[in-house]
């Protein structure tokens, strides 16, 4: 997928701002690099601790929510404040669907999270769960003594179905607090349904609107953690039993991820015969490559080649205030259709999902939530599945060090792609699905180990197509780009302190094309961010420092379209530009033109919208 011309002139002069000379003497093992557990002291070389310094507002930048013009109902269904939680049970509340609202329809509904703190605390992974179905995996913000506030909005309409019955909330955040880590999180999560003006049911298939009912692929309450599963390991298999409606003629599986402890920076692991040649203790090993694999039944249906979050802490925590990583407050969660497989699970029989991470070392956190379309009449669906390739991943690695300076490049691929019809009182829908994945990891240790230069690349491409009885078609094209560029140097000052330089360039681009019957939607994200950082690290105590961020991100749809440049050190921000204009190379109002700038995958399935179109006029 090509850069836009913002994205190279931002990348460009990051390479310029990372080519300025640098102290480069070191006597650091590699271990040291990447440290999770950094925190910051608070002194005033790194913020001004005065009684009347203002609350610091962190964000994550992301497009607002497209909301409709009606008046919201809001509903708080959680105030908590979340001190030493760790190791014990989610925080619970009942939840009850809104019962006073005017309409019962409702055309967006929103999850609000708003969290202050004080003090000094770490970043901590968070889950918040309905009904045991997972719908926001986040981070929180490391506070400030004079005091932090940060709110995550997300969009939940997909979960419908399960926000209109009675359900239990649970939240887990597991935080510590003692004379040293004083940060306490308070926290209140609100929910606002925003009625439709016109009513959103009707009696054909509802292929690409919220499911009507979606299943939990998480651990069952009770549980001293979130109801994640827990892979500790490359042989680690975790898995859930479920039974689906024998009604059903679609169904999507929505996975979430994240990593932590000795894979929070896997993309920076070295391979193990660096680490044995060199006999290394407490450095993270089996090299850069991660994958997600998932089995219905024991049989691969999809993967999951997940985009580098950096939480709150990570790298240089001094990076991220108050512009914080991308991804860091609401995690992605990706999809995978499982549509084509309904054949052999609307049986009325008890199936399995599993869970595995290639390479994995302690610890990734991974659940999903089955999303199911029902047949309204009731009739009992049939399927089969009609073919289905599953290739292992080629994975490569050329090696080239001496001691504990060299290189290495590390690449990979794979496809799934499957085939399978399902017969509904709609007809007969063939489903066609497809995952492409590549990896690029070019990795340079340099300074006796003092060095590390890592340059990653993943594409991570899906597409549906459904072909419906009237030869229509459904389809959805997602073509994804998730680059990395990481620098980091360590300098030894002695005394048990060290100084850190590091430069950071994280991007997550899509092009996506959604198409059904005679409409389509055509969207692109940009989002780039380049940040620079100094800290003198005693310990575990960032004790100064200065960290820079900058941010592109530029959202274009023939909907509508949104921008932000935005930049910040050390707490200030120093640059902030918001608008609604479109990139002048997106053009969704030319027909077969607006195709000319999408991938060939895409131009083909856009095309055969129009072709599908004109037959049925």
């Amino acid at each position: 997928m090509a850069s836009s011309p913002l994205s190279l002139l931002l990348f460009s002069l990051f390479l310029l701002l990372l080519h300025q000379p640098l102290s480069t003497s070191s006597t650091l093992p590699k271990s040291t690099l990447f440290r999770p557990n950094l925190i910051s002291q608070p002194t005033p070389s790194i913020t001004t601790s005065t009684t009347d310094t203002p609350i610091t507002s962190y964000f994550e930048v992301t497009k607002p929510i497209k909301l409709p013009h009606t008046k919201p109902c809001s509903y708080l269904v959680l105030r908590h404040d979340f001190a030493y939680t760790y190791s014990k049970p989610p925080v619970l509340a009942n939840y009850t669907p809104p019962s006073d609202c005017p309409s019962q329809d409702f055309a967006k509904i929103v999850l609000e999270w708003t969290a202050t703190s004080k003090g000094r605390q770490f970043d901590r992974i968070f889950g918040v769960w309905l009904g045991g179905v997972e719908i926001l995996r986040s981070c929180t913000a490391e506070p400030r003594s004079t005091g932090i506030i940060w709110t995550v909005q997300k969009d939940i309409t997909r979960y419908h179905s399960l926000l209109m019955t009675n359900q239990t909330l649970a939240v887990y955040l597991g935080n510590l607090v003692d004379n040293t880590y004083t940060g306490v999180y308070h926290v209140d999560i609100s929910v606002h349904f925003y009625p439709a003006t016109v009513s959103l049911s009707n009696g054909e298939a509802n292929l690409g609107n919220s499911a009507d009912l979606i299943l939990p692929v998480s651990r069952n309450l009770p549980l001293n953690d979130g109801l994640w599963f827990e892979i500790e390991n490359s042989t680690d298999v975790e898995s859930k039993k479920f039974e689906i409606p024998r009604n059903a003629y679609r169904a999507v599986l929505e996975v979430y991820v994240s990593f932590h402890e000795n894979d929070e920076f896997w993309y920076t692991n070295l391979p193990n015969e660096y680490i044995s040649t060199n006999n290394l203790t407490g450095t993270a090993g089996n090299g850069a490559f991660r994958e997600v694999v998932v089995r219905l039944d024991g049989s691969l249906v999809g993967a999951v080649w997940p985009f580098t979050v950096i939480y709150t802490g990570g790298v240089n925590p001094l990076l991220w205030r108050p512009i914080t990583g991308i991804g860091s407050f609401n995690l992605p969660s990706y999809d995978i259709e499982i549509t084509p497989f309904l054949g052999s699970i609307v049986d009325g029989k008890i199936h399995e999902f599993a869970f595995s991470v290639t390479n994995a070392l302690n610890v990734w956190y991974v659940d999903a939530n089955l999303h199911v379309w029902l047949d309204k009449t009731g009739m009992e669906t049939e399927g089969q599945l009609l073919s289905h390739t599953s290739l292992e991943p080629i994975i490569s690695l050329v090696s080239n060090f001496t001691g504990l300076n060299g290189n290495f490049l590390t690449s990979s691929s794979r496809s799934v792609s499957s085939i399978g019809w399902v017969k509904s009182s709609h007809g007969n829908i063939t489903t066609n699905t497809t995952q492409t994945f590549n990896f690029s990891n070019f990795m340079v240790m340099g300074n006796d180990g003092n060095l590390q230069i890592v340059n990653q690349i993943i594409d991570f491409n899906n597409s549906v197509h459904a072909l419906m009885p009237t030869s229509s078609t459904h389809s959805i094209e997602s073509f994804k780009r998730f680059p990395l560029y990481l620098y980091s140097n360590s300098v030894d000052q002695g005394n048990d302190t060290s100084n850190f330089v590091t430069n950071l360039t994280l991007g997550f681009s899509e092009e996506r094309v959604a198409a059904s019957g005679f409409g389509f939607l055509v969207s692109s994200l940009k989002n780039l961010q380049n940040a620079q950082g100094i800290m003198l690290v005693k310990g575990n105590l960032v004790v100064s420092g200065i960290g820079s961020t900058q941010q592109a991100y530029q959202y274009d749809s023939s909907k509508f379209c949104y921008f932000r440049t935005v930049s910040s050190s050390n707490y200030t921000i120093l640059y902030d530009k918001v608008g609604n204009t479109c990139s002048k190379k997106f053009r969704p109002r030319v027909g077969f033109g607006l195709a000319k700038g999408l991938p060939f995958s895409a131009q083909r399935a856009l095309t055969s919208v129009f072709r599908d179109n004109k037959k049925l006029h």
